[in-house]
């Protein structure tokens, strides 16, 4: 296969200029994939994509007709972050993590930022997010959201936005480690040619911070709290479980007395004292939040509140991943830190400001209008790939709940080359790097590449028919300085040096 008639089509590629020339970051793999025998390329595909199935690498996808799991959609060509790149976009995750840390000590704290009005209040009373039981609470380490999924787009111009956060129960991770095994098998010669940042310290680093959560306890037991084989992300949990080697538990196998949580196990209860929960707060425990609950653990909040567990994420940091409060996130970064945001934000309308309501509506065919607690694609309109009926409908649900609505300008997705029978089209992608925030902030180099796979589609959510790809962040040349970053950022890095790191709020 060759790529002599790839066609950018106008968009921003991940791996070829516009006059069809390799990015230099991407010469090796080219070169590579050119020099393949005809048909090979294909049969690697499909040896990644057994591979997948071999190892169980499977999500499950509710209401799923043809089953109730199947592999993630895998195409082998990566795509290729450059170093530089690569940098800023580290520097402005860390500068946001750290931020909205600040800003969910303070909304359930002492809420100066609802007093200065720099966040509506009403904004924060009505999302669904918000947990009044959290109130005046103080996470271990003082940390509400230890693991982050920020979801990243990039426009025709090759600008970097923050399209949204998620700090609740982001998934993914797994995907990032296994692609990167089979990339590996599937590519070894461009490894070794090229200088691409590994991946694979990921678990132990989770664990490390998981365990850094109770510095009182000399040796923590820590667990991966799970819904159970029928949650959509199981293999994650597994897998999470298995390579930061510690148990895999669910409600049941947990027990809480005197305010303190065990696991029973053959050798008796063994105290619990971190949980790296993938449990939706609502479940969590049946006599704090929903009653009717048979995932959680009854008395957990409690054992939580008195400080005898950490919970990662801590309960109520969802609220900071609400769509209609990521406009005001360059404000909540100013507010705390001083400083402007590394990583713009998409323009977006808040649509419960009945003017921008108002312009929403009469721009439907231009706009994605997304419902604010939403997530996988799920509650959302593409206005210009939508029907005027679709279009129609959509108006009438934002006018009777605007709160719940948010609206976006379509953004032009970069692409990455992908294999489509005997040749290579472009198709759309997003990128969700993975932050870990615990003694100090971790970025995960690269992520989950997430990639639309229906041509001229730009849902990337694997529930939606989406695929993924690897992702390789090129090492920097330590002897060269950096080229093409801001001035803003180069301010930044020189602030972070003469600072280790801020204390969090």
């Amino acid at each position: 296969m060759k790529f002599e008639n790839y066609d950018t089509e106008g968009f921003f590629d991940e791996l070829f200029f516009d006059n069809n020339q390799p990015r230099p970051c991407a010469e090796a793999l080219i070169d590579t994939i050119e020099e393949l025998p005809d048909g090979e390329l294909q049969r690697r595909q499909k040896t990644a994509e057994a591979s997948f199935m071999d190892t169980g690498i499977t999500f499950a996808v509710y209401g799923n007709k043809d089953g109730s799991e199947k592999i993630i959609p895998f195409d082998v060509i990566p795509r290729i972050v450059e170093a530089n790149v690569w940098a800023k976009l580290e520097s402005g995750l860390k500068q946001r993590t750290e931020a909205m840390n600040c800003f969910l000590n303070d909304i359930y704290g002492e809420q100066k930022i609802l007093r200065d009005k720099v966040v509506p209040e009403e904004l924060i009373k009505t999302c669904t997010a918000y947990r009044k039981e959290c109130e005046g609470l103080v996470p271990p380490r003082k940390i509400w959201a230890h693991i982050t999924g920020t979801d990243l787009v990039r426009d025709k111009d090759g600008t970097f936005y923050v399209l949204e956060d998620n700090m609740r129960c982001p998934s993914g991770v797994s995907y990032v480690l296994q692609n990167r095994r089979i990339l590996k098998q599937t590519f070894p010669k461009v490894f070794s040619k090229c200088a691409i940042r590994p991946v694979d310290e990921y678990p132990t680093k989770l664990r490390n911070m998981l365990e850094y959560l109770m510095p009182n306890v000399e040796k923590p037991r820590a667990v991966v709290l799970t819904p159970g084989v029928y949650n959509s992300a199981y293999y994650e949990h597994s897998f999470l479980s298995q390579q930061m080697g510690i148990p895999l538990v669910s409600g049941n196998d947990l027990i809480v007395k005197d305010n303190k949580v065990y696991a029973k196990t053959t050798q008796g209860l063994l105290q619990v004292h971190v949980m790296y929960r993938r449990i939706d707060d609502e479940f969590l425990d049946p006599l704090t939040f929903r009653p009717d609950s048979l995932l959680g653990v009854p008395g957990l909040f409690e054992a939580y509140r008195a400080g005898n567990v950490a919970l990662a994420n801590a309960p109520g940091c969802g609220v900071a991943d609400d769509k209609a409060i990521y406009t005001f996130v360059p404000a909540i970064i100013k507010y705390y830190l001083g400083e402007d945001n590394i990583i713009p934000n998409v323009p977006t309308f808040v649509c419960e400001d009945p003017v921008k309501m108002q312009h929403v509506l009469a721009n439907l065919d231009k706009m994605v209008v997304k419902a604010v607690s939403e997530s996988g694609g799920y509650g959302m309109l593409v206005g210009p790939h939508a029907t005027q009926q679709q279009r129609e409908e959509f108006k009438e649900k934002i006018k009777a709940n605007p709160r719940n609505y948010i609206a976006q300008p379509m953004i032009s997705l970069s692409r990455v080359p992908s294999i489509v029978d005997d040749h290579f089209e472009g198709r759309h992608v997003d990128l969700r790097p993975y932050i870990i925030q615990g003694k100090d902030i971790y970025v995960l180099p690269g992520g989950l590449t997430r990639v639309a796979l229906k041509k001229g589609s730009v849902v990337v959510n694997s529930s939606q028919g989406g695929g993924c790809k690897d992702t390789w962040v090129i090492a920097p040349d330590k002897g060269a300085p950096e080229q093409g970053q801001s001035q803003q950022y180069m301010q930044h890095q020189q602030q972070q040096q003469q600072q280790e790191r801020r204390t969090i709020c």
